[in-house]
C-alpha cells in the first residue's frame, strides 16, 4: 500500500474512526519517541546535556520544581 492510498483511505473514514485511528497515531508516536530517548540515554548521546544541566542546578543557575 503506498501513502496515498493510506491517504485517500483515511480522508474515507467516518469522523469516529477518524478519531480512534488519531487516538491510536498518538499513542503510537509517542511510543516511538519514548523507544528513541531510551536508546540515545543507553547510547550515551544525552551524556554531555545531562552534565550540563547538573553542572548548571550546581551552580544554582536551575531549580528543582
Amino acid at each position: 500500500m503506498t501513502v496515498e492510498q493510506i491517504q485517500q483511505a483515511i480522508a474515507a473514514l467516518s469522523a469516529e474512526e477518524y478519531k480512534q485511528l488519531s487516538t491510536w497515531l498518538t499513542k503510537h508516536d509517542f511510543s516511538r519517541w519514548d523507544d528513541q530517548i531510551v536508546a540515545d540515554l543507553e547510547g550515551g548521546r544525552l551524556d554531555g546535556l545531562i552534565d550540563e544541566a547538573k553542572q548548571e542546578y550546581q551552580a544554582g543557575l536551575t531549580s528543582l520544581l
